[in-house]
């Protein structure tokens, strides 16, 4: 899991909600390469700083590094790597503010308990830090996937009181659409980068260009589908527990309403021999009240399948463009002799 705690330097004048984040063309290559590397052949997760300012109403990412890769039986302090990196940085004259951190995915596979955890403790210490999550997978398929999270104001105050029972989060009026809020991203190069791409960009053979139309998008989407079987699964097991716990809050209620009944009864029996009624006892200390289950793996599981389906239908939107596009140039492509 990601590290945090560094101290807050929110400016006052940049109080302003953020509307963007303007990330460098630099950055976005840095993190794509740490990704690539760091889960090559495996699923293993990829994290690493984000390093940059506020500016007005934008997040500027100018920098950022990896987290090192180490085992559990390794002896690292990562606050004290990150310390020592900002160190560094601010004497080679780079920007070194933390303003969040990065986090790779495999299908979209990221709305997860640990991810929720490492958001809040950076949002608690540094109010403007987001999230970057980006999925190489998607990538490979045509998708430039990088996607900037921050938790809502709401979804912060209820974390920091850390109920999430059914009575709360229905008066908080939380749902998977409202824990996270999206926040849009602006890859930023400088001039010169630009006109390098476009240089390149003309100097791509057709031959090469060709692979705009590769129609190889059914692995992604079988596997995404299996992902959602997976999470719907999960979530029907959250559901069997709300069905339970009302289960047993029924049979409560129900013997409850048994002993009220017995215990009247016997006053009833009692005065008519003339003797004193049984004194009245507290119900929830004979009755202790079953607590809910708690709601916010419910809402993590609802938001991970929304994702799913999303990026299912982007998969298949594109997949029937290209097919479409691929039949009408295999019709107007003149027979062979």
């Amino acid at each position: 899991m990601a590290s945090k705690k560094v101290s807050s330097r929110r400016n006052v004048e940049t109080a302003a909600p953020l509307e963007f984040v303007q990330l460098d063309g630099l950055v976005a290559l840095k993190i794509v390469k740490h990704c690539q590397e760091e889960g090559a052949g495996t699923s293993e997760v990829a994290q690493g700083v984000l390093l940059g300012l506020v500016v007005e109403n934008r997040l500027e990412v100018t920098n950022c590094f990896p987290f090192p890769r180490h085992s559990d039986d390794e002896d690292l302090d990562e606050m004290e790597y990150q310390m020592e990196m900002m160190r560094h940085l601010r004497q080679v004259n780079i920007d070194h503010l933390h303003v969040g951190w990065y986090q790779s995915t495999y299908y979209g596979g990221f709305l997860n308990k640990a991810l929720l955890d490492s958001q809040y403790s950076y949002q608690s210490s540094i109010e403007e830090s987001v999230v970057l999550i980006y999925d190489p997978l998607r990538t490979t398929r045509g998708f430039l996937s990088i996607k900037a999270f921050r938790l809502t104001p709401t979804a912060m105050q209820l974390y920091k009181e850390g109920d999430f029972t059914p009575d709360v989060i229905r008066a908080a009026k939380l749902s998977f659409e409202t824990l996270f809020e999206e926040i849009r991203v602006v890859i930023k190069n400088s001039h010169l980068c630009n006109a390098l791409l476009s240089e390149l960009s003309e100097m791509i053979t057709e031959e090469k260009g060709n692979q705009y139309l590769d129609l190889g998008t059914s692995v992604g989407i079988i596997k995404n589908v299996r992902t959602l079987m997976d999470c719907v699964d999960e979530l029907s097991q959250e559901v069997n527990k709300v069905v339970n716990h009302q289960r047993q809050v029924g049979k409560q209620q129900q013997a409850k309403q048994q002993y009220i009944q017995k215990k009247a009864q016997e006053n009833a029996s009692r005065v008519a021999r003339g003797e004193p009624a049984l004194p009245d006892e507290d119900l929830n200390k004979l009755f202790r009240p079953i607590p809910p289950p708690g709601r916010l793996e419910s809402i993590l599981y609802c938001g991970q399948i929304g994702s799913y389906c999303q990026q299912v239908s982007q998969f298949s939107t594109q997949a029937l463009g290209k097919l479409f596009v691929a039949g009408a140039l295999q019709t107007g492509k003149p027979p062979q002799s």
